[in-house]
């Protein structure tokens, strides 16, 4: 039976952790590199795949889809996506990918799709194929490396984190629900054009009699007041002190954590991730 191994990139740590991975342990497998590219990705995004691309000396395949989000806003009654209709994945991330992989299906092909589910998080469930010929591989879960291993990977291959964990905890499209109010906030101070298009899309909603706002009970106007930036900042801050208070607690109390760095990453969380889709952000 013929056969082919896929590996999606979302632009995030893990997948292109993965990536290096298997490039290094497993480089007989013929591997395909893809990432399915929405057209409202950030510009990080597509500077961390040059350069994982260089890494890799392999060709990333941009997946698109057939339309753009307006098009697909209409098409659900100008309803914004939300954690409990994710349409926006279906649309743009999946249909485009089944579309890509669906003549090898037919033709009796067998896909090996690798995704980046690390041994740390490995009661997660990624994507799930319903065909018998698309297998899925977990090959940090095999191999047993967390979240420490793959920023080890990262920085011994030169690669680092992608710029936007400088503002945001994840990878996605540039109006993913999934943000914090804090990270909208930095999307409004690094690309102000793309938070003013977010913008848009919900006055768009609300014109359609669609109430729903990125953010639940709050819209991008009412985030963007400048008393709610402060208010948004300082508790922002808090939690930062919060998290250096108990990494310091951990190393205090742990003889073998003794003179570490009480370092605490400049964004909160980049593993808090247990609501979010797997498909835009591993």
């Amino acid at each position: 039976m013929k056969e082919r191994h896929v590996l999606g990139l979302s632009g995030g740590k893990d997948s292109a952790a993965l990536a290096v991975h298997m490039s290094e342990k497993y480089p007989d497998t013929p591997i395909e590199y893809f990432f399915t590219d929405t057209g409202y990705e950030l510009d990080e995004t597509y500077k961390f795949l040059d350069k994982l691309k260089t890494r890799l000396s392999r060709p990333i395949k941009y997946i698109k889809p057939t339309n753009t989000f307006d098009y697909y806003m209409k098409k659900y009654n100008n309803f914004l996506p939300s954690a409990t209709a994710r349409w926006c994945t279906i649309e743009m991330k999946l249909k485009p990918f089944e579309a890509w992989i669906a003549p090898s299906l037919k033709e009796g092909v067998q896909i090996y799709t690798y995704i980046g589910i690390r041994y740390d998080e490995r009661g997660r469930v990624g994507y799930k194929p319903t065909n018998p010929l698309i297998k899925a591989k977990f090959p940090f879960v095999d191999d047993c490396i967390d979240r420490e291993g793959v920023v080890d990977i990262l920085q011994t291959s030169g690669l680092g984190m992608p710029d936007y964990y400088k503002w945001r905890s994840r990878s996605g499209c540039q109006f993913c629900f999934f943000q914090r109010h804090s990270e909208w906030l930095g999307l409004k101070e690094n690309h102000p054009e793309q938070f003013e298009y977010a913008k848009s899309l919900e006055k768009t909603s609300d014109k359609n009699d669609s109430p729903f706002t990125w953010i639940k009970d709050e819209s991008l106007t009412e985030l963007e007041k400048p008393e709610r930036v402060k208010e948004i900042k300082k508790n922002y801050e808090k939690q930062l002190e919060r998290l250096k208070k108990k990494k310091a607690e951990k190393i205090n109390n742990n003889p073998f954590l003794k003179g570490e760095d009480i370092k605490i990453e400049q964004n909160i969380s980049q593993d808090d991730v247990s609501s979010s889709c797997l498909i835009c952000h591993k």
